[in-house]
């Protein structure tokens, strides 16, 4: 889900029960591994003392990321780890990495791993990306990027998925239906993987990181998570908070609620955004032709959700449906400024006039969109991404708890809701989690960043976060809508962000206090 312009196709998943968050909580003032990270230490000691053989990156000709890491003297390795930590002298897989060795070495702090998010997403090429972002912090830190297991160069895992998700429930029993089906097939499909399934957990995860910071022969680890990468950072607080140097979470989320029912309540912040989106049409209708006001532009919405409603569209060689154009609209989250907002009003022009009986060509993006939301999962991203969800937190496996919250809530979220509170194949899952979720609560320092109008992760769990790591400060970006706020990796940039980031990795000075960022995007 990453570029200027992402869309969350098969990103967006919810279920409405869970499990109950268990865990130790540390006693007050101390900051403690919970018991499964100290009960898995033992099990992992052989794999830290192992070696590894750093080599080029490019795998052949085609491998264009590679190529690019190469140019840049990167590194590439591969570690060993079981995949069973309660089992370590049972199966092993491979984790890939990258490192990009500090830029002053004779200023060089440690090293820094980079997640940015998916979950499911392959950091071995991004963290040169976080090198041309932040020059000056890789000037102090070995940067290294991680595909998680199961994720790119690592072991890989592939349900050979048809497609790439559910998408949204639709307007009525009829849509649902079809995707509780979709649902339970693309479980079935996952089946065949189902002594793997289980230990795809962010728990797992974190305890390979920790294999990655004892071969690197570093004593502590510094972080940069985004996105999902915050939960999994969260994690490794949890499990190692010991071996934790200075960590940067950068668009928090919820850590008592990661999992297949995460996205349940992004419905309104998704709608925040489309309502800025909105008053920014409204300022430039001479351009964009949908609506002198916003509730003109809101309207013109309306009328192409109630047109597919009644039978899909026709968008060029394309069908969308009521279980599609939420995804499409969806695209209005990719971020708040001109750029991004102007492109997404080229979109919903092309639905509009769809939705009128014009024959139309879609835009490049939306081209681009429809055709990955009809295409099959052919790297097994999204099969992996639903594993790591799976693998974390049971589901409910009871359709109807879907279907009557979205009946629920159908009215005050018609657009995002048949979305967000959707099921998903974790509903009909061929396992159930390894271990019990982890309970995030410790009083390691950490920095937060975010903003107020995040619509994947919300103000409200940012804050939920902020309070169960009780030695963290919040900086947090007012005014703005966009999901990840750092290093203009994936949004615009934020000189007072970047300038309490920077100041803390390179430094290592935390704000006093929680601190308040602002932002005027241009145009506004």
């Amino acid at each position: 889900m990453r570029g200027r312009r992402m869309t969350v196709a098969g990103v967006v998943m919810a279920a409405l029960a869970g499990t109950a968050v268990i865990g130790v909580r540390p006693a007050s003032g101390t900051a403690q591994a919970d018991a499964g990270g100290r009960a898995q230490e033992d099990g992992a000691a052989r794999f830290q003392r192992q070696e590894v053989t750093w080599h080029r990156c490019q795998t052949g000709p085609d491998d264009a990321m590679g190529k690019e890491l190469d140019d840049a003297k990167a590194q590439c390795a591969e570690v060993t780890v079981p995949l069973d930590y309660s089992r370590p002298g049972g199966r092993t897989i491979k984790v890939a990495m990258s490192r990009l060795k500090a830029t002053d070495p004779g200023r060089r702090r440690g090293a820094l791993l980079y997640n940015p998010g998916g979950p499911g997403v392959p950091a071995t090429y991004l963290a040169l990306k976080v090198k041309q972002a932040e020059p000056a912090v890789a000037a102090r830190y070995d940067l290294i990027g991680m595909d998680p297991r199961f994720v790119g160069r690592s072991t890989p895992l592939n349900c050979k998925w048809p497609t790439v998700g559910i998408g949204s429930a639709g307007s009525d029993r009829r849509t649902f239906d079809r995707s509780v089906a979709l649902a339970k097939d693309l479980a079935a499909r996952c089946a065949a993987h189902r002594d793997v399934l289980p230990h795809a957990s962010t728990r797992n995860t974190a305890r390979d990181m920790d294999v990655i910071r004892a071969v690197l022969g570093e004593p502590k680890l510094s972080y940069l998570g985004s996105s999902y990468g915050t939960y999994l950072g969260e994690v490794y607080l949890q499990l190692f908070s010991r071996r934790a140097d200075r960590v940067v979470l950068d668009s928090a989320l919820n850590p008592d609620l990661f999992g297949p029912d995460l996205t349940r309540t992004a419905g309104p912040a998704a709608t925040a955004v489309l309502e800025d989106w909105a008053a920014w049409a409204a300022r430039h209708h001479g351009r964009h032709r949908l609506g002198a006001t916003p509730a003109e532009v809101l309207a013109t919405v309306d009328r192409i959700n109630r047109a597919v409603a009644r039978g899909p569209l026709r968008v060029g060689r394309h069908r969308v449906d009521s279980g599609t154009l939420p995804q499409l609209l969806w695209n209005v989250t990719a971020g708040d400024s001109d750029e991004a907002y102007a492109s997404f009003a080229a979109d919903v022009k092309v639905l509009r006039d769809a939705a009128g009986g014009v024959a139309v060509t879609p835009t490049p993006v939306l081209e681009q969109v429809l055709t990955g939301l009809s295409s099959p999962d052919a790297d097994g991203s999204a099969s992996v991404q639903t594993a790591i969800q799976c693998a974390d937190r049971d589901a409910s496996r009871d359709p109807e708890t879907y279907y009557r919250d979205i009946q629920a809530h159908r009215a005050d979220e018609p657009l995002f809701g048949p979305l967000t509170r959707n099921l998903t194949p974790c509903s009909f899952w061929p396992t159930t989690p390894a271990e019990p979720p982890t309970r995030v609560r410790n009083d390691v320092p950490v920095l937060m960043v975010g903003a107020t109008g995040d619509p994947a992760a919300t103000y409200p769990g940012q804050q939920a976060a902020h309070r169960a790591l009780t030695g963290s400060r919040l900086v947090t970006l007012r005014g703005a809508f966009r999901h990840t706020v750092y290093g203009g990796l994936f949004s615009p940039g934020n000189a007072c962000v970047e300038k309490a980031v920077n100041r803390y990795l390179i430094d290592g000075v935390l704000p006093a206090g929680d601190t308040t960022c602002s932002v005027t995007p241009a145009g506004r």
